[in-house]
């Protein structure tokens, strides 16, 4: 296929770790191009060529603060940014009809609230994890929440790098939102953040959370399943955040001949 025929795409917050390592799937897929790449205005990235920001040759891309002239022209974003960026990005890849994928995680209800909103005129693909592996995870989580009475508590416990600014994980809420599916129960009335001091016996039925943060760690997530004498626990080790860029890239693809509507990696997967 000829280059200019591929599907443009579009990296947000590109200086990012996230950022710099899906700008450079996206550079060594033949499925795609790489039509844009936007930074926060200020970013002394902003102006420069993104190859040479990245410690590389030029790549003949410059990378941009201009969210709306940047996107207009692409078919897909992929967005591993923040809650307030993500917003406003999915009003403008609304308004141009583009593939919108976030991996942003620590979005609250009213952000969901205008996601969805943009969704109905464009493709929206939000994933709280965008590996194969963390998306069978949630599935199996779901049908041993529902095999397994309220006599099994569930804990999840997350471990991520010093870095992380949020917490839960946006991979540990997924998997208790799966969890209260599988006991047909709303999640918020099951929820139960991280413990602290006389906190009282456990609520039956509750889902518990608790988070780990240091060194480079790149995602540890265990859903434990304990009753009286024994425990389930499922887990998903990731060692290379490619494979949250692999995954969001294939999303990105995906949705190239979807209509508007919210979407999963459910669906990218077929799970």
């Amino acid at each position: 296929m000829d280059q200019m025929h591929k599907p443009g795409i579009v990296v947000a917050g590109v200086s990012g770790r996230m950022g710099r390592m899906l700008a450079q799937a996206v550079l060594e897929s033949d499925a795609c191009r790489l039509a844009g790449a936007l930074e926060r205005a200020g970013h002394p990235w902003v102006g420069q060529d993104l190859g040479t920001a990245m410690g590389g040759a030029a790549l003949g891309i410059a990378v941009s603060d201009d969210a709306v002239a940047t996107i207009a022209q692409a078919q897909a974003l992929i967005d591993f940014t923040s809650p307030a960026a993500t917003v406003a990005y999915a009003e403008l890849t609304a308004q141009a009809r583009a593939v919108h994928v976030i991996g942003t995680t620590g979005l609250d209800a009213d952000d969901l609230r205008r996601i969805a909103a943009a969704a109905r005129h464009a493709p929206i693909v939000r994933a709280g994890n965008m590996s194969l592996g963390v998306n069978l995870l949630v599935g199996l989580t779901r049908r041993v929440a529902a095999a397994l009475g309220e006599d099994w508590d569930i804990e999840i416990v997350e471990a991520h790098h010093r870095h992380k600014v949020d917490a839960p994980s946006g991979t540990a809420l997924m998997l208790g939102e799966a969890a209260a599916e599988g006991r047909r129960a709303p999640f918020e009335t099951l929820r139960v953040p991280a413990r602290e001091g006389i906190t009282g016996a456990r609520v039956p039925g509750s889902i518990g959370f608790s988070a780990i943060r240091g060194g480079d760690i790149v995602g540890e997530h265990d859903v434990i399943f304990a009753a009286d004498g024994e425990r389930v626990v499922l887990r998903h080790l990731a060692t290379d955040r490619a494979i949250f860029a692999r995954g969001a890239l294939r999303a990105a693809l995906w949705g190239q001949d979807k209509g508007p509507g919210e979407y999963d990696m459910a669906d990218v997967l077929g799970l």
